[in-house]
C-alpha cells in the first residue's frame, strides 16, 4: 500500500482534514529484537506495510560516553563509569548541588550542539520527515540526579532546576535548528515522561513553574523554524493536557492504555491536538489473540477518527521480543480495513 505524502500527514496534524487513510507510524516502534536482532529482516518485513512517517535520527550526547571523535560530547563532565550494582535511575552525575566545585564542572563541561555528527542523513522521498530524540527535561534531570533526588529538586533545590532546565533549553533550540537545516525535518519527536501509570507526577503548580515556561519556548522555537513539535510521554498526564494544547503542542504520544479514559480524552480534546494513539504493548500485543489485536484497533479508530484529522496511529512504546508478528500483521490490517 502507497505511503502517504507529507502533505498529507501535515493536513492530519493541523486539523485541516483527513487523509484517506489514517497515517500509520508503527514502524517507529518495531525494533530488530523482534527480528532475531537482524535489521534486513525487519527492513524486509516492513516492505509489505505503509510507513508514514521518515524517521530522522537526532544523536545527542549519551550520559557517561562520548564518541570517539569527540570527547567532550556527553552530559557527564569527565569519564565515569555508571556504579556498578545501582539501577540506571539512581545513579548521578551530580551528586550534591551544594558542591560547587562540582555543579560548575557540570556547566563548563557542558556538551555543544555543534556536534558534527549530530543530525542523520537520511533521503529525500516525500514522505514527512520527523527528527526523533529521547529526554527533554525531566528525563534529563533524573538521568543527572537519579530519581529519588530529581523528584525532591523541585522543592529543595529550585534555582538550580531552572538553571538547568535553561541551558538545556537553549541547547534543544539549536538543536531544533540544525534539524531543520540539516535533516529538512518537517517535525521533532520528542520524549519526556512525566506521567505514572496512575497520574501525572508532579502537581499542576509544579509543572506550570518548572515545565510549561521551557516547553513553550521550544515548542514556539519549532513553530517559528515552520515544523511541529511532537511529544511523547507515558503515563496518565490528563492533568497537564490542557496546558500543553494552550502553549501550542502539535502532537501527544501515546494516550497509554489503561491510565486515562480514550474516549473523554477524545471528546475534550481530539479537535486540539493531533492524537498519535499508541496501540497496547503492556497486554494486548504480548499476551493478546489476533482477535482482540483487531478489536482494539478498531476502538482505537472508532474513538479517535475525525473528519478532520488529528488522528494517527502508532505503537505505545518500543518493541519487546515476546511481540508477535501475526499480531502486528492483523494491527495492519485492521488499520486499514473499512469500519462499520
Amino acid at each position: 500500500m502507497k505511503s502517504l505524502s507529507r502533505e498529507e500527514v501535515k493536513k492530519v496534524i493541523e486539523g485541516k482534514g483527513a487523509a484517506g487513510r489514517v497515517p500509520l507510524l508503527y514502524d517507529l516502534w518495531i525494533y530488530d529484537n523482534i527480528f532475531d536482532g537482524d535489521p534486513v529482516k525487519r527492513a524486509e518485513w516492513l516492505e509489505e506495510f505503509p510507513c508514514d512517517v521518515v524517521p530522522v535520527e537526532l544523536y545527542l550526547p549519551d550520559t557517561y560516553k562520548a564518541p570517539a571523535d569527540d570527547p567532550q560530547y556527553m552530559w557527564a563532565p569527565r569519564e565515569m563509569e555508571a556504579r556498578q550494582n545501582v539501577g540506571i535511575d539512581a545513579q548521578s552525575v551530580i551528586e550534591d548541588w551544594e558542591d560547587v566545585e562540582e555543579v560548575e564542572a557540570f556547566y563548563q563541561n557542558f556538551p555543544s550542539p555543534e556536534y558534527h555528527g549530530l543530525v542523520q542523513q537520511v533521503k529525500e522521498d516525500g514522505r514527512y520527515r520527523v527528527g526523533r530524540w529521547c529526554f527533554w527535561l525531566f528525563e534529563r534531570l533524573w538521568s543527572l540526579r537519579g530519581m529519588e533526588q530529581a523528584l525532591t529538586d523541585f522543592y529543595l533545590y529550585p534555582d538550580e532546576i531552572h538553571r538547568l532546565f535553561r541551558h538545556l533549553t537553549d541547547f534543544y533550540k539549536r538543536i531544533l535548528e540544525r534539524a531543520v537545516e540539516e535533516g529538512h525535518v518537517d517535525g521533532v519527536f520528542i520524549t519526556d515522561d512525566i506521567g505514572t501509570q496512575t497520574g501525572p507526577f508532579f502537581s499542576l503548580e509544579i509543572f506550570r513553574e518548572f515545565f510549561r515556561p521551557y516547553y513553550k519556548e521550544l515548542i514556539d522555537k519549532a513553530h517559528d523554524l515552520g515544523i511541529h513539535l511532537w511529544m511523547h510521554t507515558c503515563g496518565n498526564v490528563e492533568l497537564y493536557l490542557p496546558d500543553l494544547i494552550e502553549i501550542g503542542l502539535d502532537v501527544i504520544h501515546p494516550i497509554q492504555k489503561y491510565t486515562m479514559d480514550e474516549r473523554r480524552i477524545a471528546e475534550e480534546y481530539g479537535d486540539k491536538i493531533c492524537i498519535l494513539a499508541g496501540f497496547d504493548v503492556q497486554n494486548t500485543i504480548p499476551f493478546g489473540t489476533v482477535e482482540d489485536v483487531k478489536k482494539e484497533v478498531h476502538f482505537l479508530r472508532k474513538t479517535f477518527e475525525r473528519p478532520d484529522g488529528r488522528f494517527m496511529l502508532t505503537m505505545g512504546n518500543g518493541s519487546t521480543p515476546d511481540w508477535k508478528h501475526e499480531s502486528l500483521k492483523a494491527l495492519y490490517e485492521a488499520s486499514v480495513d473499512s469500519l462499520d
